[in-house]
């Protein structure tokens, strides 16, 4: 495989066997030592200027302690077979979890401080860059537990739900399909067979799909343990941290109150009818009776091109261009600086990523491209989030990461540049409509198919609580969450009930999904403003992604005008879904 198509990581670290990854190693270790030694049980008794310092010095601990985690990330992302990139991910993951344990005490003594003494420290003007951090932690109050407990519940995290979240990755990564494509029966990775969601030929998108699926199912013992066991762990957590819900951490952690998500939902599916009314608009389109949800992406019968890998990264440069030239750079640095992964392989972890590293360090992409419109569309996202983390560099370590209400904020926007731009230089009209179903199926897949996702995976912890969850219960649950959305508009095959069982936000990023629902529509609500107000509104954009993570999500986007807990809001959103739906319509 060409260079030019695999990531570079050796700016990181030269191989998995350099000195300078076991220095780092070691350092780390010696650092942690150190600061625990000098800060553990004395945080309490520390001025404004000494919790300044003390701050600063963890912050660079961070920083030194993730760079070989992420390292051997990407590279046990790129190849989960290898057996070094297995080691080193095993050894990492070993080594984070005993340097976070180290230094549990240090986010626990703050949590801990008396409400005179935390609030003294908050307010006074030297701890002013920190403040958000430290509020933050402290709304985890009622829920953390001692020094001991914490460090014993994550050390046996490892051979806990941590090691069946590996497990998870491993075996999907290695799961290999046969089926008969063009007369010849080949051999295909998971992501190739779901790009075939894209082909024109029904027959092909639901052999394909059926084949992924059906072998999920031959190995439904394994990911129903899995699941079981994310959601027992949970469960326990739960218990042991006194939440009373299971999304109740998760709400807590993006610093958005739970009756604004469940306003989020409600009015999404409220608006389920708006998918409905596109599902049977796309059958007319390709000259079916009825969808079945292998159809759902299918291309018009005259708009089954494809693109180059060099058409598509031009076709993104340029999208961003049309916003800002300095994003349009920071797009194409990307494979210039060959931080970009671009092909599927046997045993590449399979969807797309962005790895947002440290203030100090560039983020890497992994891509599964494979030529169609979505992939491109992949790629303005997964750029989109790289920006983001760029632009946020300007934040300190403890100030970066952006919260997950607002972490997709910046990839959906990348998607509606390349949207607008393919659009606007289409004279085709049969290409129109297909660029349009593109857009409105992207829209309906990162709100509507993320809160049934949403949905699924809360009745999966709400369940778990009266017992085992079999394969088939997990089935129906996912199959009964999928029907709310598709209505009398779609036919679900057959092997979709183990729909679930691919889905790893369900075990690395508990309740991840309402991210995009929440971003789509936020990003619909800005673009609405950037057509209003053009190059007014760069600087209240650039400013929202610069914030990283040092704000709360409301704060962040109050310069905007935006109010999260308004349910009209939301439905702004799925207002611009219609008008785009209408003008597909006036296409016909």
């Amino acid at each position: 495989m060409s260079n030019e198509l695999t990531w570079d990581t050796t700016p990181l670290y030269p191989s998995t066997t350099s000195p300078e990854l076991a220095a780092d190693f070691d350092k780390g270790a010696e650092e942690v030592a150190a600061f625990r030694q000098r800060y553990r049980e004395k945080v309490a008794g520390l001025s404004a200027e000494g919790l300044l310092a003390a701050l600063k010095e963890y912050e660079q601990l961070q920083e030194l302690l993730i760079k070989p985690q992420l390292y051997s990330h990407l590279l046990f992302a790129a190849d989960s077979e290898s057996d070094d990139t297995k080691r080193l991910s095993q050894k990492a993951a070993e080594y984070g979890n005993l340097m976070g344990r180290e230094l549990l005490f240090f986010d626990l003594e703050i949590i801990q401080l008396e409400d005179g003494a935390f609030n003294a420290l908050v307010e006074d003007s030297r701890l002013e860059v920190y403040r958000h951090f430290l509020e933050a932690l402290r709304k985890f109050r009622p829920h953390t537990l001692s020094e001991r407990e914490e460090s014993l519940l994550s050390q046996k995290g490892l051979t806990g739900v941590q090691a069946f979240s590996r497990l998870f990755d491993e075996v999907s990564a290695s799961l290999r399909y046969k089926m008969e494509l063009d007369g010849e029966e080949r051999d295909f990775t998971g992501e190739e067979l779901l790009a075939m969601l894209h082909h024109p030929d029904a027959a092909v998108r639901e052999r394909a799909f059926s084949t992924f699926l059906n072998k999920h199912q031959e190995h439904e013992i394994l990911f129903s343990a899995v699941f079981n066991n994310a959601a027992l762990d949970h469960a326990q957590d739960m218990e042991l941290r006194s939440y009373q819900h299971p999304m109740e951490p998760t709400n807590l952690g993006n610093e958005i109150p739970t009756e604004v998500v469940e306003s989020l939902m409600q009015v999404s599916e409220a608006n389920y009818p708006l998918a409905q009314e596109y599902f049977r608009l796309k059958a007319k389109l390709l000259g079916i009776p009825k969808l079945k949800n292998s159809d759902v992406y299918a291309p018009l019968s005259d708009s089954g091109r494809t693109y180059s890998l060099e058409e598509a990264r031009a076709l993104v440069v340029k999208a961003y261009g049309g916003f800002s030239e300095e994003f349009a750079r920071l797009a194409d640095d990307f494979f210039t600086d060959r931080r970009v992964d671009v092909l599927p392989r046997p045993g590449k972890s399979g969807g797309a990523f962005c790895m947002g590293m440290t203030p100090s360090l560039p983020p890497y992409l992994l891509l599964n491209f494979t030529g169609n419109l979505r992939d491109v569309s992949t790629i303005a996202h997964e750029v989109g989030h790289g920006i983001h983390y760029h632009v946020a560099q300007v934040q300190t370590m403890l100030n970066y990461h952006p919260p997950l209400p607002l972490a997709e904020t910046a990839s959906v926007f990348g998607e509606m540049l390349l949207t607008r731009l393919l659009l606007e230089n289409e004279s085709d009209k049969e290409l129109k409509k297909s660029l349009l179903c593109a857009k409105i199926e992207d829209i309906i897949a990162t709100t509507f198919r993320q809160n049934v996702l949403t949905r699924f995976e809360e009745r999966m912890h709400l369940e778990r609580k009266n017992g085992l969850l079999t394969a088939s219960t997990l089935c129906d649950f996912w199959w009964e969450e999928n029907h709310k959305l598709y209505g009398d508009a779609v036919d679900m095959i057959e092997p979709y009930r183990y729909g679930w069982s691919y889905i790893s936000h369900f075990i690395h990023a508990r309740f991840y999904c309402y991210s995009y629902t929440c971003a789509e529509l936020l990003v619909l609500s800005l673009y609405q403003m950037y057509l209003k107000e053009r190059e007014k509104f760069l600087p209240v954009y650039r400013g929202i992604l610069a914030d990283g993570g040092s704000k709360t999500p409301a704060d962040t986007l109050a310069p905007a005008g935006i109010e999260m807990s308004d349910p009209a809001f939301w439905q702004n959103g799925y207002d611009l879904l219609k008008g785009l739906i209408e003008e597909l319509k006036q296409l016909l």
